[in-house]
């Protein structure tokens, strides 16, 4: 459900854009296979960062470029497990926005659905008053009294008073009381969630790729000795 183009940061401040897609959930061999294609290996080049993001959820517009990977993949575990309902109750509340800022914070969402209201199929204000009125107000309406029920009037008082929005594929609201920070950082990561690792050192590698890693570890300190070039004028 989503996927971050991680890119090779060293590089790309050299003028070089290496990256690759990487699919969430994923696992410590997935990262460590991505980082050694594409030169994050933990010596020269430690430090990546994600370029861009492929998602069919909605809400997810607030991810950043320096989103912790390990944060993405316990995300995108915890969204995998919802079933469609509550999908659906996810992306509209992080549409809704309050709680959807970056990773962390979609995490939270994820672990607090039961603090929002979510009525399907619901899209104008005349749909929410009559579903208002036919769920909470009355078990059943008499067809001859509908022609003096201002629905859409209804509908928008409810809306202004309890501040709930119009999504894609119904009405969203939040319910009174707290929101519970169940997730507050990497200290309440579940291990299995992570992620982030380099690839093996040099002396558990290939050959040939120890071959290529010390080969650019040389290019990389002949650029360094190098002396400046320096131009004189002219007298």
């Amino acid at each position: 459900m989503i996927e971050a183009f991680v890119t090779n940061l060293g590089k790309y401040n050299e003028g070089e854009l290496c990256g690759e897609w990487l699919k969430l959930p994923a696992t410590v061999e997935d990262v460590k296979a991505l980082f050694s294609r594409i030169g994050v290996d933990g010596v020269l080049y430690e430090e990546f960062f994600i370029t861009d993001y492929s998602t069919n959820l909605a809400g997810m517009q607030n991810l950043g470029e320096h989103e912790s990977l390990d944060e993405l993949n316990y995300l995108a575990a915890l969204v995998s497990e919802l079933d469609a309902g509550a999908l659906e109750k996810f992306e509209a509340a992080a549409v809704y926005g309050d709680h959807s800022g970056n990773a962390k914070e979609l995490i939270n969402l994820a672990q607090n659905l039961d603090c929002y209201d979510y009525i399907q199929d619901v899209d104008n204000l005349d749909d929410l008053g009559r579903y208002l009125i036919e769920n909470y107000e009355c078990r059943e309406i008499p067809e001859w009294l509908e022609n003096y029920i201002d629905f859409e009037g209804y509908g928008r008082d409810f809306s202004i008073n309890d501040g709930g929005e119009f999504v894609d594929s119904g009405y969203i609201m939040r319910c009174y009381g707290s929101f519970p920070e169940h997730y507050s950082g990497r200290e309440d990561l579940p291990d299995e969630h992570k992620i982030c690792c380099f690839p093996d050192p040099p002396d558990k590698m290939p050959m040939k790729q120890q071959l290529e890693m010390f080969g650019r570890m040389a290019l990389a300190q002949t650029a360094a000795d190098r002396p400046a070039l320096s131009i004189e004028g002219r007298a």
